[in-house]
């Protein structure tokens, strides 16, 4: 039964997916094919096709062959993504307008006149799309830091103060490759943190690509005087690799917490959560953060990573003083910002909840399109107090 489902979902999305880019093509058939006559239907339609299942072909080619390398394809296809959102969004808007003009004339007479205003139209949406990739490739390549000044109102034994940095939804693989990497540590080095803490989805599903790359040894070149610790997200449990990346990482230096804690300089505890789909993909429940907790000081300071910012009642009521999230990406596209702002009670920044402090990072890589609209990708930088009130 529940196979019947997901084959139900998936043709669904394929359906979907199938018609509204059969609908941008026919749109750019009518504009283009029409009024430039050397341009041929059939290898239109041929090369249009190619590029909208070019994501698909990367990663089910490197899935299911051996030695597969999708590097090309999922970039075309993934700025394609990007593209077929944009194109979509204009086109709609420009059809409910002419829509509309038939009983309301919103167009000028002139331009709705014109032979040539489609032609006009398209080319128009065309420049304004690829300007749109552009600067998201841009934006996309330029991460900020982000910095916070936080106050914990408890004691921290040898600590009066902590500085941490933390990075989220790296995506480490094809796209986000170990240039990127490389870039990412030597920005935090830089910062010269205590502690360096990782909110999950660091690597894209594909473990073969951290390997290939070495991304082991760009990870060792890390030196926070505390350690290096990381949660696990939602992309390394649907690659289905986690032991693997668990492996990787860890030969890396860093330390990846599952339900678990560590007591860092006889100061504070660092909490990290397993993931939520580690039901669905692993079949195994993570634990209530009650059970977790048991047993240790919570007079000291409680730092947790959870990997989705979508637990903030359970962790303010078993005492935690700071959570690091990150997932949202804070949409990666504009508007999709407006969405996780509804679906997520802080998808991006800082919250104080009745006591519990929340940092949602917007991530440092990008899933699908190497492409941001709207938002930065960012490291946060954070100066921790320990010992007084107020923030």
């Amino acid at each position: 039964m529940r196979s019947i489902y997901v084959i139900g979902i998936i043709s669904i999305i394929f359906f979907l997916y199938g018609s509204i880019n059969y609908y941008i093509g026919l749109r750019g058939w009518q504009v283009f094919g029409t009024n430039l006559t050397f341009i041929n239907k059939k290898i239109y339609w041929i090369i249009f096709w190619l590029v909208v299942v070019s994501y698909i072909i990367g990663r089910l080619g490197e899935k299911f062959i051996s030695g597969f390398n999708g590097k090309y394809f999922l970039i075309i296809g993934g700025y394609w993504l990007a593209a077929m959102y944009y194109f979509l969004i204009t086109l709609l808007i420009i059809d409910l307008f002419r829509f509309f003009d038939k009983w309301v004339r919103v167009i000028p007479e002139g331009f709705r006149n014109n032979p040539n205003n489609s032609l006009y139209t398209g080319i128009l949406v065309l420049v304004m799309v690829v300007a749109i990739l552009i600067y998201g490739t841009w934006n996309a390549q330029n991460p900020q830091i982000t910095h916070y000044d936080l106050t914990i109102p408890k004691q921290a034994k040898n600590l009066a103060k902590l500085h941490i940095v933390m990075v989220s939804d790296i995506h480490l693989g094809q796209v986000v490759d170990n240039k990127h990497l490389l870039k990412m540590v030597n920005k935090i080095n830089n910062l010269q943190p205590d502690l360096v803490v990782f909110a999950g989805d660091m690597v894209d599903e594909n473990v073969d690509i951290f390997i290939e790359q070495k991304m082991t040894d760009t990870f060792k070149l890390l030196k926070p005087k505390l350690g290096s610790y990381a949660v696990l997200g939602n992309h390394e449990y649907i690659g289905g690799h986690v032991e693997d990346i668990i492996y990787h990482l860890e030969q890396g230096g860093i330390e990846v917490l599952r339900d678990s804690y560590r007591k860092i300089a006889d100061s504070f505890y660092l909490v990290g959560r397993d993931e939520l789909v580690a039901s669905h993909f692993a079949g195994q429940e993570r634990q209530p953060l009650s059970h977790l907790l048991k047993g240790i000081d919570k007079s000291l300071p409680i730092i947790l990573l959870d990997h989705q910012p979508s637990a903030l009642v359970e962790a303010r009521e078993n005492g935690v003083d700071l959570q690091f999230s990150g997932h949202t990406h804070q949409g990666q596209f504009f508007p999709n910002n407006l969405v996780t702002a509804r679906i997520f009670e802080v998808h991006w920044g800082y919250l104080n909840k009745d006591g519990l402090q929340v940092i949602v990072s917007s991530g440092y890589g990008t899933w699908g399109p190497p492409i941001r609209i709207g938002n930065k990708p960012e490291i946060v930088d954070v100066v921790i107090e320990f010992g007084t009130t107020g923030t």
